[in-house]
């Protein structure tokens, strides 16, 4: 269960980083408490969802789960080659649902206030996330240390999934309280 409250959204602390411009204007965002899985989905769950359901999941990889044991080689390893639909259809399999930006972004940072990282604003290294291939394939789920709100791997290892669509210039006209993205995007 991860607290509701109120945070300051996005980062201005880079403006050479082109990216980061799409992380702004930082803005209040107030949520109600909300719940979120401790660590990305594993591929020993992913198999069972295929098994059990008969889900028709066709990464664009030749293969399929000897390509993902190229990058997650166990069923502890993160989940790999899923798209919006394949993660949408598994977390409504399990009775769950994909976090919204805001909800993924304000448990990222695990109760910290103007950090960039779940740990602070320290920069990346292999004692604190998989960043930038410094492994050069995935970890174990929950590898590396959690986050205030006890969740592992918000920052590296693999991509993660939200409920909703990316808008440019969606921070500028979102709602403050509980926002669920933009329409379309």
């Amino acid at each position: 269960l991860i607290p509701g409250g109120s945070f300051e959204m996005g980062d201005s602390k880079n403006e050479s980083e082109s990216w980061m411009k799409r992380s702004r204007p930082v803005h209040t965002v107030t949520l109600d408490a909300f719940y979120m899985d401790v660590h990305e989905v594993t591929v020993g769950q992913f198999k069972q969802f295929v098994n059990q359901t008969g889900y028709d999941w066709s990464p664009p990889v030749g293969d399929m789960w000897d390509a993902v044991a190229r990058l997650s080689p166990g069923d502890d390893y993160p989940m790999v080659y899923v798209n919006w639909n394949d993660a949408t259809a598994y977390a409504e399999w399990v009775s769950k649902r994909l976090p919204t930006e805001v909800e993924w972004e304000y448990a990222a940072r695990g109760g910290l206030e103007g950090q960039r990282y779940p740990w602070g604003d320290e920069a990346p290294t292999a004692e604190r996330a998989n960043y930038n291939a410094n492994v050069g394939e995935t970890t174990i789920v929950g590898s590396y240390p959690a986050n205030g709100y006890g969740l592992y791997d918000m920052a590296g290892n693999v991509y993660e999934w939200c409920a909703d669509w990316y808008g440019n210039d969606y921070y500028t006209y979102s709602l403050d309280t509980n926002p669920q993205g933009p329409a379309t995007g």
